[in-house]
């Protein structure tokens, strides 16, 4: 016979014998196999807290920390696309011949603000970003984390950056301009002091 306790069967059978004639005796549930023992707290992934989970395994905690700030994020170098923006006095043929060259917008977008054009200063900044948002992407970055000045790839998408920045203030667009100083200052602190004098 078996009896259902919760979610675990029991199995009966007769004891043999003259004392257990007639008598049904249970048979031992099978043991728990040894399985590590997950401890759900508040800072278990998925709740809020530092991050940190732990495991009990035969008495030793093991510590992870699951929050590691994300890396660094490194453009790669298009050296053709920056000798020929280095050796030109218009950077227009290097953007037209290099259109995914952050840098060369970025110049754009800075001599038109300088020639008081913050409409093209905006276009020409706009297409910068976000072929460089492109390429961070294509890199790995997840849509935060550093992405170091001083790594000379990465420049040119700074630059645009701020650029945006600077031409959305000159236009009106508040809102926008805010949201980019934000992005430069989380992305590079030492790109933000370069650029803002």
């Amino acid at each position: 016979m078996v009896t259902r306790v919760g979610a675990h069967a029991v199995k009966h059978g007769s004891t043999r014998g003259p004392e257990g004639a007639g008598r049904e005796r249970a048979e031992p549930a099978p043991e728990r196999p040894n399985v590590p023992e997950t401890t759900v707290t508040a800072d278990t992934p998925g709740l809020p807290g530092t991050g940190v989970a732990r495991w009990q395994d035969g008495g030793m905690n093991l510590h992870q920390n699951l929050l590691n700030e994300p890396p660094e994020t490194r453009l790669a170098d298009d050296p053709e696309a920056r000798e020929a923006l280095a050796h030109s006095d218009d950077p227009t043929p290097v953007a037209g011949r290099f259109p995914s060259y952050s840098a060369a917008w970025a110049r754009l977008a800075e001599l038109a603000l300088a020639n008081g054009q913050p409409v093209t200063a905006y276009a020409y900044a706009r297409t910068g970003y976000h072929r460089g948002l492109d390429q961070l992407r294509r890199s790995g970055w997840k849509g935060h984390g550093p992405v170091p000045w001083e790594h000379e790839p990465n420049q040119g998408f700074l630059r645009a950056l701020h650029a945006l920045s600077q031409a959305s203030a000159q236009i009106g667009d508040t809102e926008e301009a805010e949201r980019c100083a934000t992005f430069l200052r989380e992305s590079s602190a030492e790109a933000d002091q370069v650029l803002n004098g």
